[in-house]
């Protein structure tokens, strides 16, 4: 007989952010949470296609500083806390093409959204977390901080890259006031974010879905599992972190990849 998880109450009384928390991973990890009894604020742009009455949803734009502040003033208005924050949103839009077509539109924009929409985030509700001595923040960054895709992706690596960096930072010096700082790095996850990103290269290279595909992977080395995660097997490793049973983890890094990177 398989073995069922059951955290149910692990998370009860805390309140939780997902940062994109509609779509993919984010979904998921709302759900993770929820089911170990957080109250979860879920944030994008755009609300959920399928609306989660006990998922609390607020409309913003986190690649502007007015998006992440807005954020900010009504989770502290209206739950009065904050004690798990998921800064899940990242992604990219750039073309595919290498340095040469890139242009500071494009550079500026990955900065804001996968950098910068953190930094925020975590200055506003930092604050709270240290004079309640409490409180866990994940950055979920990505295997591309050290495995770049210089023909379609480098913005985003490289603020990922700056993610990582500016995590354990963080984490040095907020984890003696009893904030916990962690990051996940996932490697490939089927998302519909994913199916825009190889459609989007085999348009820059005029070649076929499957041929886009197989050029990430070649890319990427490979990966052994044989298979991009599943968004909620992201979400497991976020639930663990978050919760409890993690109370001595901080200042690190789980990559999360099926092998990808080819060192330990």
């Amino acid at each position: 007989m398989e073995n069922q998880l059951n955290f149910n109450n692990e998370l009860r009384g805390k309140i939780a952010l997902v940062t994109g928390g509609t779509k993919g991973a984010g979904k998921e990890i709302a759900e993770r949470l929820q089911n170990a009894g957080a109250t979860v604020i879920i944030t994008a742009r755009n609300p959920p296609e399928q609306e989660k009455p006990n998922l609390h949803f607020i409309s913003a734009d986190l690649s502007k500083s007015e998006g992440t502040q807005k954020v900010v003033d009504e989770v502290l208005q209206k739950f009065g806390k904050l004690d798990i924050l998921v800064n899940n949103l990242g992604g990219s839009e750039t073309k595919s093409g290498g340095f040469s077509v890139l242009t500071d539109h494009d550079w500026l924009q990955s900065l804001q959204t996968n950098l910068l929409s953190p930094v925020r985030l975590d200055h506003g509700f930092l604050p709270q977390m240290i004079e309640r001595k409490t409180g866990v923040i994940i950055h979920i960054a990505s295997i591309q901080a050290r495995l770049p895709l210089y023909d379609s992706t480098l913005p985003y690596a490289a603020a990922k890259a700056g993610l990582l960096n500016y995590s354990k930072g963080l984490s040095n010096e907020v984890s003696p006031k009893g904030v916990r700082v962690l990051t996940v790095s996932p490697g490939w996850i089927l998302t519909t974010a994913s199916e825009r990103l190889m459609e989007r290269i085999a348009e820059g290279n005029n070649s076929t879905i499957e041929e886009a595909t197989q050029s990430v992977m070649t890319a990427l080395g490979g990966i052994p599992f044989g298979r991009p995660a599943k968004p909620e097997e992201v979400a497991e490793l976020v639930g663990f972190l978050v919760s409890p049973r993690a109370s001595y983890l901080t200042g690190t890094e789980y990559v999360i990849d099926g092998g990808t990177i080819p060192t330990v």
